[in-house]
């Protein structure tokens, strides 16, 4: 995936608010999603982002106002899931942001026809975009797994395998939710020192920041992905929050990882920013010398020149008591996907060594997203050490795990000199109080 004319930063929309430059959605993003109308029986279906608009792709369809050359593509992005969109090609994909790209700047023969396919992004809900069969979960970030480490291994925090292999475990699909759907407090299995375990509500909830990655065009069942090909895989990334329960995780994940810590909720954000939309912000994956270097399955010249990317995301809370308040969440990390320790390619490519079969749709998750400093943290279990050194927050209040009526907001973006700012929009949910066991 090269630079081309989608790109180009002094592109303008005849559609006012993609313009300012300070929208997630101009011209050189154009996400997709899935959406209706608030308070409407009517059926979700695609959509593209472009400033605060949603171009309602199933109008479009109708209307048949993009070239039939990209028809195909047009009609598969109409549909109230997107796993036919996703399956096609890079070339495909390519081909509609092209179209779309040239029918929405300033002065397109498009623009009049268009114009009635807008709906305000203020007056639509969001569903889950796809049909998510399978979700992995990675642990990419090497200053998070040292964090974490550091609690239960001071002197080894980190374990052998973990500068060989991309490690991951398989969550639960069933319990992804857009944002916006909050979630009740987990119940699970706690064991505190010398007593038996109980069944209690989880009371250290944390929060993960990662991203997702969805899958595009399958493999062949047996066959691998390998380096120089995993990004035609790749349809594009949102922004994940992986729940965590932490008490319930520290007395269940011997020998085989987590369970109830994790399947109960993973919140994802309903815009998907396609992977030639981040061209502009590539970089390069570079390892440290002395550190082991991937196996040649997990590595390539195009991954060293431009394997990483540059998102930057932000986590921020708003208690009960701000919201009561009418104050605005306050932001509490802001770090990079760039300091990843694995890339997109190489999860790919190891996810499918065995002959493990990715499906569109697939989702997975990078891990936590922590950077080299604690104000880059992404969970509170680092910032806070386990629970010993409480997070202040601005109106007096702390936090070491998450109470009930806390909200959780992720956001994410990218940009730099030369380049259009786009962004990925947020996810975000409120903790509710647990069920009765």
């Amino acid at each position: 995936m090269t630079l081309n004319e989608t790109h180009d930063a002094g592109l303008q929309s005849w559609v006012v608010s993609a313009n300012t430059g300070k929208s997630d959605f101009p011209i050189q993003n154009l996400p997709f999603a899935v959406f209706r109308r608030k308070s409407n029986s009517e059926d979700f279906r695609g959509g593209v982002a472009i400033g605060d608009q949603v171009l309602d792709m199933a109008a479009v369809r109708n209307a048949k106002i993009l070239s039939s050359e990209v028809q195909l593509q047009v009609e598969a992005a109409a549909q109230s899931q997107l796993n036919t969109l996703m399956g096609m090609t890079h070339t495909h994909w390519s081909a509609l942001r092209l179209a779309l790209s040239r029918a929405l700047r300033a002065g397109a023969a498009e623009e009049a026809a268009l114009k009635g396919c807008l709906v305000p992004q203020a007056d639509v809900e969001y569903a889950v975009p796809a049909q998510i069969g399978d979700y992995t979960d990675f642990y990419t970030s090497v200053h998070h797994a040292t964090n974490v480490g550091k609690l239960f291994r001071p002197t080894n925090p980190l374990m052998e395998n973990y500068k060989w292999v991309p490690i991951g475990y398989h969550g639960r699909a069933s319990s992804i939710r857009v944002s916006g759907v909050d979630f009740k407090r987990p119940n699970g299995q706690i064991k505190a020192p010398d007593v038996n375990p109980v069944l209690k509500p989880c009371n250290r909830l944390d929060y993960e920041l990662e991203m997702g990655i969805y899958a595009g065009s399958a493999n062949a069942w047996g066959n691998a992905i390998g380096m120089d090909d995993a990004e035609n895989h790749i349809f594009g990334l949102c922004l994940l929050n992986d729940w965590s329960a932490r008490d319930v995780q520290a007395w269940e994940y011997q020998p085989l990882g987590p369970f109830l810590s994790k399947n109960f909720a993973t919140s994802i954000s309903p815009w998907i920013v396609t992977l030639e939309a981040l061209v502009p912000y590539r970089t390069a994956f570079t390892r440290p010398t002395d550190d082991p270097q991937p196996l040649s399955y997990l590595s390539s010249e195009a991954n060293s020149q431009h394997g990483a990317l540059d998102v930057q995301l932000t986590v921020a809370i708003q208690t009960e008591k701000m919201r009561a308040e009418g104050k605005q969440a306050e932001q509490i990390t802001q770090t990079s996907y760039r300091h990843a320790y694995w890339t997109m390619a190489q999860l790919v490519a190891h996810h499918t060594v065995n002959g493990c079969d990715l499906q569109p749709g697939d989702l997975l998750g990078t891990g936590t997203l922590s950077g080299p400093t604690i104000d880059q943290a992404g969970a509170l279990l680092e910032i806070t050490e386990g629970g010993k050194t409480p997070l202040s927050l601005s109106n007096g209040e702390s936090r070491t795990f998450l109470l009930d009526g806390d909200a959780i907001v992720f956001t994410g973006w990218c940009e730099k000199p030369g380049a259009a700012r786009i962004g990925f929009g947020e996810v975000r949910a409120t903790v509710l109080p647990a069920h009765k066991a």
